[in-house]
């Protein structure tokens, strides 16, 4: 497939963790993803803590956010669960990239969520909290499949390496279904 036909897809991380399961999982998605579909992670740790006196004059960080999700066909959320919500960071970028008022990037902009957690439940609070934040920013976020991975610390080798062939088989799944939710939004 000629690259100018693939769809780019933003993919935002919210675990800053060095070993974080959440990163492992976009950097295996990256592996997986059909040729139809661009991943490229784009950094959340780094952005200053929202501050409406800020966009006078925005901090680089923010503008350079900004651009990288407006330049995107659309979006993919990995998120870790803590407290029953998405991260600080996660709900950070979400407010970043929602201001200033009337130039909200992410109005529009198809989007999945996909919520990972060492626990039984798969991050299932954090995922609807974050979809419910989404929904507010006027992202359009895919209903179905859902993706609540549990017990995410024994899916990856010491290298980062998914071992567990029953979840990639997911995951190509989950991208299928993705591409064509893609295809209502992007010709």
């Amino acid at each position: 497939m000629d690259i100018k036909e693939r769809k780019s897809i933003a993919v935002l991380v919210g675990s800053l963790r060095k070993a974080s399961l959440n990163k492992k999982l976009a950097l295996v998605m990256q592996e997986l993803a059909p040729d139809t579909l661009g991943l490229e992670l784009v950094e959340i740790g780094n952005l200053p803590l929202y501050n409406e006196d800020l966009d006078q004059n925005a901090p680089a960080e923010w503008t350079e956010f900004r651009q990288k999700i407006t330049k995107a066909d659309g979006l993919l959320f990995i998120t870790p669960e803590y407290n029953r919500s998405p991260s600080a960071a996660m709900k950070n970028a979400i407010d970043v990239g929602s201001r200033p008022y009337m130039k909200n990037v992410w109005s529009n902009k198809p989007a999945a969520v996909i919520s990972l957690s060492p626990g039984a439940i798969g991050g299932f609070g954090a995922n609807h909290h974050l979809r419910q934040s989404l929904v507010c920013v006027n992202a359009v976020v895919m209903a179905q499949p859902e993706m609540y991975i549990g017990a995410a610390g024994d899916l990856f080798d010491e290298n980062g390496k998914l071992t567990d062939k029953k979840m990639e088989d997911l995951i190509r799944k989950f991208f299928r279904s993705f591409n064509r939710w893609l295809s209502h939004f992007i010709e």
